[in-house]
């Protein structure tokens, strides 16, 4: 059936408002005062704490306007803006993250399974139409499909043991060791986690650091983890550090005409103590032997050069007795503090370093801070130093150079230009 030309066009042009409706972006009406509230949480569903054996709805975080969906939408591989607010436990698998306007709903890609106990936590970032964003802590819907109520509680800090300072944002996870279910949960800005109620039991408690934020613990995220017995809540610390099965290589610089600098590619073991017997130091190319006076690490070096300081200036003493020793970084909350995991030796021999000179210095048995060990070698080039020209070679270059004719290539001496014009 043919359609007419006067029946076509209404036909396009609600096709065309169709197509424009559905594209349409939501957004605030234009006018009136501008709007710098954030937006504010008002409900979640269920109710914390509710035992629910036949639940097979959606958690549900209800704000008191319109939300946005960010500009990354929730395709299920973690990487949407609102399924990166989202933790959802225990599973291993990106929940399904949906935005209904001023709703955020959150339910398993597996489903609700029965007899456990499950914790939503919406972390702190939610934005309105006017990215104006949701402040205070987030907010966390705890309930179970069958199981008891929960009543254990972990709390504690987590900690970069590389810096020594507090591991903003930290991925922590406790595995229930009867079921192997693993409830995770974010460090705040200062390291410190809450994570519960979580079911009664022995836990196997991991802080690391998330660098990609998935949310998930990966193979070459450093980490560090502790058993707490069944009762046991905490305070826990957590010190994360790279674990390497290869023993550490390195790499030497010169410091200064009897001193040279090892860095080395891992952390070193804090506990292991190098003397003098465990580095040798040969001159090449006859591996001459060079006797070995100090082996130090960077804090320790930096202690022994404050100390020479304030030796120097007595007036600097009380201060410098009353300082935390260099490296070590005190906790302003309070908690026991740790020094920073060092990478590298500091080498004194007794004589100086011939310019021109090749050494090859090697360290025996060297652990990395999980105890693998190694024997690296490296060869330090000393620079030679630079030819100084003697007092007859100048006076003959001179000469040289006031033989040869003046020209476009060698201006005239000063003393020969003319005066200039007045």
């Amino acid at each position: 059936m043919r359609v007419s030309a006067r029946r076509a066009l209404p036909l396009a042009g609600l096709a065309a408002v169709a197509y424009a409706a559905a594209c349409a972006k939501i957004e605030a009406p234009p006018g009136g005062p501008r709007d710098v509230a954030p937006p504010r949480l008002i409900a979640t569903l269920p109710d914390s704490l509710a035992v629910l054996p036949a639940f097979d709805g959606e958690v549900e975080f209800r704000f008191d306007e319109v939300v946005s969906e960010g500009g990354t939408a929730s395709q299920g591989t973690g990487t949407g803006d609102l399924e990166r607010l989202v933790i959802l436990s225990p599973t291993t698998r990106v929940p399904e993250v949906r935005w209904r306007r001023n709703r955020i709903t959150v339910r398993p890609r597996e489903g609700w399974q029965p007899n456990r106990v499950y914790r939503v936590e919406l972390l702190p970032g939610v934005l309105d139409l006017r990215n104006n964003r949701a402040t205070g802590t987030g907010a966390v819907v705890t309930f179970t499909t069958g199981a008891p109520a929960p009543g254990t509680t972990l709390r504690g800090r987590v900690f970069d043991w590389v810096t020594g300072r507090p591991a903003a944002g930290a991925l922590v996870e406790a595995v229930l060791v009867a079921d192997s279910l693993p409830y995770r949960a974010a460090a705040d800005s200062a390291g410190r986690f809450v994570l519960g109620p979580l079911p009664a039991g022995e836990y196997l408690v991991y802080g690391s650091l998330d660098q990609n934020r998935n949310f998930r613990r990966e193979q070459r995220e450093v980490f560090d983890t502790v058993r707490l017995a069944a009762g046991s809540t905490g305070p826990i610390e957590l010190w994360t550090f790279p674990r390497d099965t290869v023993g550490p290589r390195m790499t030497i610089a010169r410091l200064d005409s009897v001193s040279a600098t090892l860095t080395f590619t891992q952390p070193l073991d804090p506990r292991q103590r190098l003397d003098s017997s465990a580095v040798s130091v040969r001159l090449l190319p006859d591996s001459t032997p060079v006797r070995v006076i100090a082996v130090r690490t960077r804090a320790e070096q930096d202690s022994a050069a404050a100390r020479e300081r304030a030796a120097r200036d007595t007036t600097r003493r009380a201060d410098s007795a009353a300082a935390p020793p260099p490296g070590q970084r005190a906790d302003s909350a309070g908690a026991p503090s740790r020094q920073a995991l060092n990478d590298r030796l500091i080498v004194q021999v007794a004589t100086p370093l011939a310019p021109g000179s090749r050494y090859v210095i090697e360290v025996r048995g060297i652990r990395n801070v999980n105890g693998a060990a190694a024997s690296p070698a490296a060869v330090l080039a000393i620079p030679a130093a630079p030819a100084i020209p003697s007092a007859d070679s100048t006076a003959a270059d001179s000469a040289v150079r006031d033989s040869l004719p003046a020209g476009p290539a060698r201006p005239r001496p000063r003393d020969t230009l003319p005066a200039a014009p007045r």
